[in-house]
């Protein structure tokens, strides 16, 4: 499960998305956690392909939310208080789910479609390193394809225009939503999160077949990554260094992914 990566490849839309129509302006740096914004390539319904920042943080199953209201629901009619449960389910907060692994989930499958698809750039992504506790905590491993941080991809899934509470303080937001599929994790990565890695899309062909091709073909690519293609390029203490931060830090637990 990842809940953390960095983009610092300053020059990737011209190498890899010249034809993409860009609705933001680029930092040359980010580091994401959930429910932060940042840079993706998406698939629109009419057919083109843009540049936009979004949300990190799909919505979550309608189960998730209704059990997280009957507990609201709950402390509310102990008080004696009038209960609304479509109203509850309706405002209760959603974090989101930043990743995707079970794909036979009715709940992921409306999504898969190529009107859904995109591809989220990154150099590194990181996983807490349980082998090394010398920082006061546990510190991150970091997984990229070297150390000159070249450009990879996470096979992205992006919900436009979706309407919910993400923090109560802001009540009712629209916003432009992604996440990524994970799968097995390689060898490099099982010793250090032995449950999953992120999908990784390391060619142009395979960014072409996930973004074009039908999901027949394009779940195939829901697969490890090669041994060889990634490496351990650093580690450092979990979130010693902020590049881009736009929202608050937070970590999701992997309940349905």
């Amino acid at each position: 499960m990842c809940n953390l990566y960095r983009m610092e490849d300053r020059d990737w839309i011209t190498k890899w998305a010249s034809d993409v129509e860009s609705l933001v302006n680029l930092m040359p740096a980010y580091q994401v956690n959930p429910d932060q914004f940042a840079p993706i390539v998406r698939n629109t319904t009419d057919g083109r392909k843009q540049l936009v920042h979004a949300r990190w943080g799909l919505p979550s199953p309608v189960f998730v939310q209704k059990k997280a209201a009957e507990t609201r629901a709950a402390k509310l009619a102990a008080k004696g208080k009038a209960i609304d449960m479509d109203e509850l389910i309706r405002m209760e907060p959603d974090r989101g789910v930043t990743n995707v692994r079970k794909l036979n989930l009715p709940h992921w499958r409306r999504w898969f479609g190529i009107e859904h698809r995109c591809i989220v750039p990154v150099t590194t992504f990181a996983e807490p390193d349980p082998s090394s506790k010398e920082h006061g905590g546990t510190p991150n491993a970091w997984f990229g394809r070297n150390e000159s941080s070249e450009l990879m991809f996470f096979a992205g899934v992006h919900v436009p225009g979706w309407k919910s509470v993400r923090k109560v303080k802001d009540g009712m937001t629209t916003d432009d939503l992604y996440g990524f599929l994970t799968t097995d994790p390689n060898e490099v990565v099982a010793p250090i999160h032995e449950k999953a890695m992120p999908v990784l899309l390391l060619t142009k062909e395979e960014t072409d077949i996930w973004m074009r091709a039908h999901w027949d073909e394009a779940q195939h690519l829901a697969r490890s990554a090669p041994n060889d293609a990634i490496r351990i390029t650093s580690r450092e203490p979990y979130g010693s260094t902020i590049i881009d931060k736009t929202g608050e830090l937070m970590k999701e637990p992997d309940l349905f992914g």
